[in-house]
């Protein structure tokens, strides 16, 4: 009993001085990589994005945070230098909204409780879910892709409809600063490695096109293969690649982060709050 006694008497510091919750708000970019993705960063292809989030800081180098996070994502092979891939002439925007939950390591320490610790650089990992919806523009008007298969799904011996629901590994890096002891800025770089490579549409092969239509429509095999308007139009046989499944697609999220402490709800006690450097005042 003594010793449970004393080893609950040395965690006291951590309760008390480490535990608290943080709510905020996040604005800044939402970007894609895929393959119809030139491979560098086309300006064109970033949209605004924006979210928010709860963090529950259980330590000064420990936090655990859970995002909603929405922006827009696009591609589109006229931005590729390549012949082949320009001839191609597939292109795409997608919403995305994304619910995550991450650690986060503060690499120097972070605590924004009597201003002690007003500065740190941090590291995150998480899963996240995702919804997305991939569409393209066909005279005029912006057209759902899932629902057609393009590359054959739900055709016999070719896959069934992918899933608008997918999941990620959100990593990245970040920086938060305390601008006083309620109220904190951060900067945060997001990657998102996600388990499909439907973002875009584009995955596996072409199917013939009166086979395809014959299948799923005039439509579907109208917006499957596009060739023709930067070169010679196409009719690829069934099974010559239209993309590449080994690789799947990402997305980026990347803005300024703005929150607020909740400092007195800690778990032990009231806190009076003291805005020195020097330390600070406990009362139970």
């Amino acid at each position: 009993m003594k010793k449970l006694t004393l080893l609950l008497l040395g965690f006291i510091p951590f309760l008390t001085f480490g535990q608290y919750f943080e709510i905020g708000a996040f604005g800044g970019t939402s970007y894609y990589q895929g393959d119809l993705s030139p491979g560098g960063i086309v300006l064109s292809e970033a949209y605004p994005a924006f979210g928010i989030f709860a963090r529950y800081n259980a330590h000064e180098y420990v936090s655990f945070k859970f995002n909603v996070y929405h922006g827009n994502v696009s591609g589109d092979d006229a931005n590729s230098l390549k012949a082949t891939t320009n001839n191609r002439n597939l292109s795409f925007r997608s919403p995305i909204t994304e619910f995550g939950i991450n650690g986060e390591i503060n690499i120097l320490g972070y605590q924004p409780y009597g201003l002690q610790k007003v500065i740190s650089p941090y590291v995150f990992i998480g899963v996240s879910v995702f919804n997305y919806n991939p569409k393209t523009l066909h005279e005029g008007e912006w057209v759902r892709l899932q629902p057609l298969g393009t590359e054959g799904q739900g055709m016999a011996n070719r896959p069934q409809k992918y899933n608008l629901l997918s999941v990620a590994i959100p990593f990245g890096l970040g920086a938060k600063y305390a601008i006083n002891d309620r109220w904190n800025v951060g900067l945060e770089l997001g990657f998102r490695s996600t388990f499909t490579d439907y973002i875009d549409d584009v995955s596996t092969v072409y199917i013939e096109s009166n086979e395809l239509a014959a299948a799923n429509g005039d439509l579907a095999a109208t917006l499957s293969n596009r060739t023709g308007v930067h070169g010679e139009y196409i009719d690829y046989a069934t099974g010559v690649d239209r993309g590449n499944p080994d690789n799947k697609d990402w997305f980026f999220f990347g803005g300024i982060t703005f929150s607020f402490n909740f400092l007195d709800n800690g778990l032990v006690g009231n806190r009076n709050r003291n805005s020195k450097r020097s330390g600070c005042k406990v009362r139970f």
